[in-house]
């Protein structure tokens, strides 16, 4: 193992400060490491030159041949809940943090590479990953950062020149990713469990230094930054909700303190609305369907609580008073995120208290009408410049037409010109999502080395917002058919 110039100015404070929650470890050295994907516009970010990161210098950077100069690369240790059930010691099996980087606007941003061979934690595995794995992470990530939604970034994916025995044999990859930090709900879990009272206060003391110091001034600090968790991941998954995306994995392991999505394995964006959607492999009774993400966060979120009651109150009566009171505001909290969102998505600027069960009818209009849930916004845009060929729902859908009546006569009654509302409108709601069927042409492709619908795709939905001609067909749903018995896969 090699180490180059100094790339990437790194700090370790996760490694130096928690020394409890890592195990020090090198990746994998690979046979023939080629870059095939890299993240040039975050590179920037980061304060890199991406020049001098394209070509074998970065290839053997990101498949882990090579350490830039002050990283050090530790394997993560944390537990989780899985589908329910508790797994006590899971962590990084297949990874490694790299270190910390402060990017151009003074951010602290982990570097971990995926995919980068055995570990201590690997449970049995190979540690390896796949390339249409870490390539469907890298378009979901940066679809998700191009719609404004928080979540983990991708930075490069390199093939290992290692073939993988998953299916088949597929090409070995290493995806190098960006995040706030990769702190989560399991690794509260872990150290809270390991019976080390100040291990885990100096893992809760350096969570709220990294990401919620305004909580420091509040008279209950500990309750605070539960209650600020709390509120970033109601945003999180009202966000998740409002474009129609599918975690399909939302393990305690993948639910990040930082309020960031990590972890785009089993994901998928829904086409025709329907709240019980499951597209992943493993989640065979629905656990993680689409319309389940709400209620799962706030079981994911008592589990977090479960790890603070003594640092919240010596007296655990008054602390999980305290707590559950808290966690019982997040229905609250998500459904005021969700309703603002809905509220944009069809230009709506001045609110009712009714909005919440007039979105819902919405919905319930779309789910009876089977239409797909990212167009069927635009075509309501598009209805109020008079540009749709046919009404949304069907000229003979009376209720659906009473719904679009209301719904003008409540931009009528705001004042907002019908041009306007639609642009607000085409501001919210993208017209390019990572369609199903278009991420699997393109993986497919990938994996046997053609990378141009990749390249393809990626360009699109990062910028998802603005309609462009010669795209029609990354705007429309899959052809009939081809979502039924559709599954997708984590790579391992």
């Amino acid at each position: 193992m090699t180490a180059v110039s100094a790339l990437f100015d790194f700090d370790n404070t996760y490694a130096r400060e928690l020394k409890e929650l890592v195990v020090a470890w090198q990746p994998d050295e690979v046979p023939a490491p080629s870059l095939v994907v890299m993240n040039s516009e975050l590179a920037q970010e980061l304060g890199v030159d991406a020049d001098g990161l394209d070509g074998p210098g970065g290839a053997s950077i990101f498949s882990g041949n090579t350490l830039p100069v002050g990283a050090t690369p530790v394997a993560m240790v944390y537990a989780g809940h899985q589908f329910g059930g508790y797994s006590p010691r899971l962590g990084d099996g297949r990874a490694v943090l790299l270190g910390e980087v402060l990017d151009c606007n003074g951010h602290r941003r982990d570097l971990h590479l995926k995919g980068s061979g055995r570990t201590p934690l690997s449970r049995g595995g190979d540690g390896k990953a796949t390339l249409g794995p870490m390539l469907r992470e890298f378009v979901i990530a940066e679809a998700m950062h191009a719609l404004g939604v928080p979540t983990t970034r991708a930075l490069a994916v390199a093939v290992t020149g290692e073939e993988i025995a998953r299916e088949g044999m597929e090409p070995g990859a290493v995806l190098t990713r960006v995040a706030s930090s990769h702190l989560r709900v399991g690794t509260f879990e872990y150290s809270a469990r390991a019976g080390d009272n100040d291990a885990f206060k100096k893992l809760v003391d350096y969570s709220i230094d990294r990401h919620y110091r305004q909580v420091l001034d509040a008279e209950q600090p500990y309750l605070a930054f539960f209650e600020a968790v709390l509120d970033k991941q109601a945003g999180l998954i009202a966000q998740w909700m409002l474009f129609g995306f599918i975690h399909g994995v939302m393990n305690t392991d993948n639910v990040t303190i930082s309020g960031e999505g990590i972890d785009y394995g089993p994901c998928a964006f829904m086409d025709r609305y329907d709240p019980a959607t499951v597209f992943s492999s493993i989640d065979h009774a629905g656990r993680y369907a689409y319309g389940n993400q709400p209620h799962i966060t706030t079981w994911n979120l008592t589990r977090l609580a479960e790890t603070l009651v003594s640092l919240v109150n010596e007296d655990f009566d008054v602390a999980a008073e305290a707590l559950t009171s808290a966690l019982n505001g997040f229905d609250d909290r998500y459904r005021s995120h969700w309703v603002a969102g809905m509220r944009a998505k069809l230009g709506i600027v001045v609110a009712k208290d009714s909005d919440g069960d007039f979105f819902d009818e919405l919905l319930s209009l779309m789910q009876t009408s089977q239409l797909d849930y990212t167009s069927t916004f635009r075509s309501l845009a598009a209805l109020l410049r008079d540009q749709a060929a046919e009404p949304v729902f069907g000229a003979e859908n009376l209720i659906a037409a009473h719904w679009v009546t209301r719904w003008r006569s409540r931009l009528a009654a705001q004042g907002t010109e019908l041009s306007q509302a639609a642009d607000l409108m085409d501001a919210a709601n993208p017209v390019y999502i990572p369609r199903n069927h278009l991420v699997d042409q393109a993986l497919n492709a990938a994996t046997k080395g053609d990378m141009v619908p990749f390249q393809e795709l990626l360009r699109v939905v990062t910028d998802p917002f603005v309609e462009r001609d010669g795209l029609e067909r990354f705007a429309k749903p899959a052809p009939d058919g081809f979502e039924n018995g559709f599954k997708t896969f984590c790579g391992t």
